[in-house]
């Protein structure tokens, strides 16, 4: 059980995906003892893993570091970044540094960021330990931090070195976290992929279970989908990659409001891809049974569906017309006409947006 998927760039880079891969020792090859490391990680996951990946690369003779930082994403902020930078100035790293982004996405935004700017740039290796981040955060490039006022609205694209994906390390994620990423996995399939969309309605079950078999094809089938996308738009120059945002407008918005602390990321977007399927219904653009079948598959894995009854309607609009994939003031929405085909819309009236707001609370 061991598939490599080659991001096609102009500085290709590989994802690595297996079971145990560090105990059978699949990646070694992919480090270079000439350079020096600094795992990034957050105390819980130190504790659990960390510590293991750092005793495996010191007893294979490389030199390797760690740094500390909290655990949520209310510590995604530029005072996280200056401590990191603090540490990596007062131990004196240089360029020859590789950093490792070791834990789910906040921690991969946030090392990724680091290393896009640490001495106008070194390297960083992915190692994603979350369900979202291995399906998601990890791939792409995308780093950054939050604002008060907007999610990720400080950042760079700095893409990886290597991304190594172990299915191992999500034996110890909770319920919630393992729920959180297949918000994502859902996400790809409305996207891009009808009869993916059906394998996850006949195989939810095995899923939930962490079944290897299915969990491997699952984590493989979207980290094709993304590379393919990264290869075609890796700056979101061109609209494909910002279909990737189906959901992410109005969850970000839910994110920002509750200043992310009730809600996991991939929850608010499970809320956001509800609200965007009934934008689309109000348009015309889609039938209701589809709602109902992703509504269907959302609660299969305990996804939220319902919008916060705490959160002012209009308190959305604030947000969303601050989303950074906005253009001329314009509020860009990517709707659904159906499963497996959604496309981008920046013309939608506000009145559509509140009333798809209001028919999503419960």
């Amino acid at each position: 059980m061991f598939k490599k998927i080659i991001v096609k760039l102009k500085k290709p880079y590989p994802i690595i995906i297996g079971f145990d891969i560090f105990k059978k020792n699949k990646i070694i090859s992919y480090f270079n003892k000439k350079k020096k490391y600094v795992l990034i990680t957050n105390p819980i996951l130190f504790k659990i893993w960390a510590k293991n990946i750092i005793k495996y690369l010191k007893i294979n003779n490389f030199i390797i570091d760690f740094i500390i930082i909290p655990d949520g994403e209310r510590y995604k902020s530029l005072i996280e970044i200056n401590n990191i930078i603090t540490q990596l100035l007062k131990k004196e790293y240089g360029r020859d540094t590789v950093l490792i982004a070791f834990g789910g996405g906040v921690i991969g935004d946030i090392t990724g960021f680091v290393a896009s700017i640490y001495q106008r740039g070194i390297e960083f290796i992915q190692i994603p330990t979350t369900l979202l981040a291995q399906v998601d955060a990890s791939i792409g490039g995308k780093t950054g931090v939050n604002h008060d006022l907007g999610k990720n609205m400080i950042g760079s694209f700095w893409q990886p070195k290597y991304v190594i994906i172990d299915l191992f390390f999500l034996s110890t994620l909770s319920k919630r976290e393992l729920f959180s990423g297949f918000s994502e996995v859902i996400k790809y399939s409305i996207i891009f992929d009808k009869f993916f969309f059906i394998w996850l309605e006949k195989n939810f079950k095995k899923l939930i279970l962490l079944k290897k078999k299915q969990l491997f094809y699952c984590i493989k089938k979207c980290c094709k989908l993304k590379s393919h996308v990264i290869s075609l738009d890796e700056r979101e120059e061109n609209n494909f990659r910002a279909l990737l945002n189906f959901g992410h407008t109005y969850g970000h918005a839910i994110e920002s409001y509750t200043r992310y602390s009730k809600f996991l990321h991939g929850e608010a977007i499970s809320i956001g891809m509800v609200i965007a399927l009934r934008t689309s219904k109000i348009l015309g653009l889609l039938k209701k049974n589809i709602i109902n079948r992703v509504i269907f598959l959302l609660r299969s894995f305990n996804l939220p569906i319902y919008s916060p009854t705490n959160i002012p309607i209009f308190s959305y609009l604030k947000y969303m017309k601050r989303d950074k994939k906005n253009f001329s003031g314009k509020i860009k929405l990517i709707l659904p006409h159906k499963i497996g085909l959604v496309k981008i819309y920046d013309n939608v009236c506000e009145k559509d947006i509140l009333d798809a707001i209001k028919s999503s609370i419960k």
